[in-house]
């Protein structure tokens, strides 16, 4: 009886594992027998190709110990594999499925779509820059991603350490590619690379970025006892004077030598097929297919009425408007003792104290203008020095999927005269709540959907959606004080010139100079913040058009919604629509409204 039993046992495992292999070969190699199969594929497929992915999701469970291959032999057998599987995606009838299944396909078709058409222009576009590339972002990575909970996660550190030299060299293959398609940054762009290469490179070892991060870490392992940690420190610095040090000194003379072969022209209009790429990178921002010349005159447009409405605020607070351009005016108001911070430890700690004050109370109002909420968190957080000279007045790092990390809104504390105090609302509205911690985090928490919904996003989308939310905020009650309802406005009037000038920056052939003079007399921030946004819409062609975009969208649907709806439009209603779906392209946000509205019609 026994024995029968144990061949029937025998029997149906073996039938089991017959049945999971052909599972898995069908999943890796074939047509999945489901379309939610080739889903996992799909993302199973970016996982083996990314451990940095995998560790951002918060897991260790795929090479922990690795960092993502850059290779150009990994970047040829990523799109080989883009072209098979975009070709087995096309093989599922689309008209099979509807709902949430539907949204599935149509996202991942437009987003496979998209990146088929970047293949055209692979190395076009400058994937190292003042704002942004691999030897900024390998720090960014190993100080917010790389956990160290126990001897083998410093190891692993250790190990990714040995592996940033061969990173390093990968980028200038893939950078020498783009110089010799004739793609190379300005001059003053390279100047700015190197001065944030050396700020990372300069200081002592005990003072690297890199060195503290692992230290600080370590340190808080108190179950590890001295002699491990002296080990592991010993180790790393040996792989930080070995590897790290000379990687950068490397990248450094490179680009030092690319500096002399530099000019200073701004626009992507000087690469071959400039127009062509610049006309792709719009239709890629944006989700739409807008021409250069209509999204600059769209954009003159929105600034003549927002520049309106400021002049009649000023009037009402007895400012003087028609002497001066408005820019002048708003940036002498930004310089009032009245609206700024002192310039020291305490007044930067006051900074960081305020803007969490501001995201707690709007916070707390929340439910009245939303059906779904995010379960994440959101913290103020300063930005890292060795990169705030350059960076943003403000970013947002979304949370990680496991949600053992929250959001955080990282706050530019570079120069506090660019942080007057009648601006810092809407910044917190637009970076977290509720902005991008609300859409990101909402995107990271949807439940039975494809793995890929919480990840893919669409610029105009996310950042139509965070330039919304400055307007709800104030819509809700927040930054009704007049200053503040300027700073909202003079925010706004920020994406209205960026149409003008990425526009003008990359199709009407404007210098920077040119660009960062409209900026100044038009928006009257601060020098250093004009400057530092000028140079980012020359290295992120098109992405600036986005924000203006996707929140004229927004609102067109939401009146469309309040028309068509009459009592029955509920705004809290109206932005689950909005948000339930992840990151839509602007044509599929449409269509969704489109079936909230006909579905609250129908309801009795």
């Amino acid at each position: 009886m026994k024995s029968s039993i144990w061949k029937f046992t025998k029997r149906s495992l073996l039938l089991l594992l017959i049945l999971l292999t052909i599972f898995i070969i069908n999943l890796l190699w074939f047509k999945p027998f489901s379309i939610n199969h080739f889903y996992t594929k799909i993302f199973v497929e970016f996982a083996i190709d990314s451990p940095q992915m995998v560790a951002g999701m918060g897991s260790k469970l795929w090479h922990y110990d690795k960092l993502d291959d850059n290779s150009q032999e990994a970047s040829d057998k990523s799109l080989a594999l883009l072209k098979k599987d975009y070709a087995m995606f096309k093989r599922y009838d689309r008209a099979d499925y509807s709902g949430q299944d539907l949204i599935s396909y149509d996202v991942l078709d437009n987003f496979l779509q998209g990146q088929m058409e970047s293949m055209k222009f692979e190395n076009y576009g400058y994937s190292q820059s003042q704002k942004g590339g691999n030897y900024m972002g390998i720090i960014s990575f190993m100080k917010n991603i790389h956990k160290i909970e126990n001897k083998n996660d410093a190891q692993d550190y250790i190990s990714r350490l040995s592996q940033i030299g061969t990173s390093f060299d990968n980028t200038l293959i893939q950078v020498k590619i783009e110089q010799d398609n004739g793609v190379i940054p300005p001059d003053f762009i390279i100047k700015k690379m190197l001065v944030n290469m050396h700020n990372i490179r300069n200081p002592s070892l005990q003072d690297n970025e890199l060195v503290k991060d692992f230290t600080e870490k370590l340190d808080k392992l108190e179950d590890l006892d001295t002699q491990d940690k002296n080990e592991l420190q010993q180790d790393m610095k040996k792989q930080m004077l070995e590897v790290v040090q000379p990687a950068y000194d490397r990248m450094i003379a490179f680009y030092e030598d690319l500096l002399t072969k530099a000019d200073s022209r701004a626009g992507v209009w000087k690469f071959p097929k400039g127009e062509e790429y610049y006309q792709h990178r719009i239709k890629a921002s944006t989700t739409t297919n807008y021409t250069a010349e209509y999204l600059h005159n769209l954009g003159l447009g929105e600034v003549d009425r927002i520049v309106t409405e400021i002049k009649t605020i000023l009037r009402a607070q007895d400012f003087e408007v028609d002497l001066n351009p408005i820019g002048k005016i708003l940036n002498d108001m930004s310089k009032d003792p009245r609206f700024l911070y002192d310039d020291s430890d305490e007044g930067r700690q006051q900074v960081i104290a305020d803007y969490q004050s501001i995201i707690d109370e709007i916070d707390a109002k929340m439910p009245e203008y939303f059906a779904i909420l995010p379960k994440g968190k959101v913290e103020v957080k300063p930005v890292p020095k060795y990169k705030e000279k350059t960076a943003a007045g403000g970013y947002y790092e979304r949370p990680s999927m496991d949600g053992s990390r929250p959001g955080r809104f990282y706050a530019n504390l570079y120069d506090l005269s660019a942080t007057p105090k009648f601006a810092m609302r809407t910044l917190a509205y637009h970076e977290a709540i509720p902005g991008h911690h609300f859409q990101l985090a909402i995107q990271n928490e949807l439940e039975g959907l494809p793995l890929f919904r919480g990840f893919m996003g669409s610029t105009s989308y996310t950042e139509g959606w965070a330039l919304y939310a400055e307007r709800l905020a104030w819509e809700a009650g927040f930054a009704q004080d007049p200053f503040s309802n300027i700073g909202r406005l003079q925010a706004e009037l920020l994406r209205a010139v960026r149409l003008v000038v990425d526009t003008g920056i990359h199709h009407s052939k404007w210098t920077r100079e040119q660009a960062i003079k409209y900026m100044s007399e038009t928006t009257g921030f601060a020098d250093s913040d004009v400057e530092s946004e000028i140079e980012r819409y020359i290295v992120w062609p098109g992405q600036a058009l986005a924000y203006k975009v996707g929140m004229l969208k927004i609102l067109e649907l939401r009146q469309q919604a309040k028309e068509q709806l009459a009592d029955k439009f509920d705004i809290r209603q109206f932005h689950k629509a909005v948000l339930e779906n992840g990151s839509l392209p602007l044509t599929m946000l449409e269509q969704q409204i489109n079936v909230y509205i006909e579905e609250t019609l129908n309801k009795s």
